[in-house]
């Protein structure tokens, strides 16, 4: 079950099926002085690596060589690390490397299943969920790049996954089923303070991020049935749908200037990245091609 998650098909049916495949990750973004590279998993010959290319889907570059599953990429504010879950050690570990996919290294060790990092905007901690010893539910936790000062910050009901930091390193975004459906959550860094952001029957899957100004959230709604994006402000008014399409399509990642949200859609017939821009306009796939590729990270391009 935990690994279909990773997978990640937008609906929770398909999750329980696919959830090894798919976003960041979305991981969160933050300001820069221009847009970096994408950073995503992707399938080639049966073995899922994680890869970079440009916003334009040029100059495609493998950072991973495991024949292990690599993916959930997560980029620092700094846009010159990497942090990524990885199966190569027996266990889903997080694992971080520099931007150009040297220096791969562990920051967990739990021997459970720990995926979905996401840096700090001080570059200091990570933020990822985990389900570790005799767990019966996922967590959220963070802890610092060397993998020292880990600290669980929720502790049930249900599940929880998925953080995302706000730009401002004060709260964390996530997603949570202890009310029975999953659910866009925000909590102060710390675990304080858990809100519900938004509500109904519709579940609500991978991944949430913030916009660079911390003003908005991007989130995967499932109430049209497929999976669409949608973004809301951050205190979870005027929540609309920005991708449209009866395709599935989960796990954004806003670019650093806010403009635009990359994401998965497999309305091609093969789950790839595609990019948009905020108002939903302009949908194109990134690479294309007919290698599946998992949940996407944009790189901020630092100071």
């Amino acid at each position: 079950m935990r690994f279909t998650r990773i997978i990640g098909l937008a609906a929770p049916a398909l999750a329980c099926v696919a959830a090894l495949a798919v976003a960041p990750a979305a991981q969160a973004a933050y300001p820069g002085t221009d847009d970096g590279r994408i950073a995503f998993g992707m399938n080639v010959n049966g073995n899922v690596d994680v890869y970079t290319a440009l916003p334009n889907g040029a100059d495609v570059r493998r950072l991973t060589a495991s024949p292990a599953f690599d993916a959930c990429p997560s980029f620092s504010a700094s846009g010159k690390q990497i942090a990524y879950c990885t199966g190569r050690t027996g266990a889903f570990e997080i694992w971080q490397m520099k931007q150009n996919g040297t220096r791969q290294r562990p920051v967990t060790q739990l021997g459970g299943f720990a995926t979905f990092p996401d840096f700090a905007p001080d570059g200091g901690r990570i933020a990822f969920d985990a389900r570790e010893g005799t767990d019966t539910a996922d967590e959220i936790y963070t802890v610092n790049v060397d993998g020292s000062g880990r600290q669980r910050v929720t502790s049930g009901p249900g599940n929880s996954d998925w953080p995302a930091w706000s730009p401002d390193g004060s709260r964390i975004a996530f997603i949570s089923d202890r009310t029975g459906t999953e659910q866009v959550w925000v909590m102060n860094a710390d675990g304080s303070d858990q809100r519900q952001l938004t509500f109904g029957s519709a579940p609500h899957d991978q991944l949430p991020d913030w916009s660079p100004d911390g003003s908005k959230i991007a989130y995967e709604d499932d109430g049209a049935g497929n999976g669409d994006i949608f973004v809301m402000n951050a205190d979870g008014t005027d929540q609309h749908d920005v991708s449209n399409d009866p395709s599935a399509e989960f796990g954004p990642t806003f670019s650093p200037d806010g403009r635009r949200l990359a994401f998965v859609s497999d309305r091609t017939g093969t789950r790839l990245v595609w990019i948009m821009n905020l108002d939903g306009t302009g949908q194109h796939p990134l690479t294309g091609g007919t290698n599946a590729q998992f949940v996407p990270a944009w790189q901020p391009r630092g100071d």
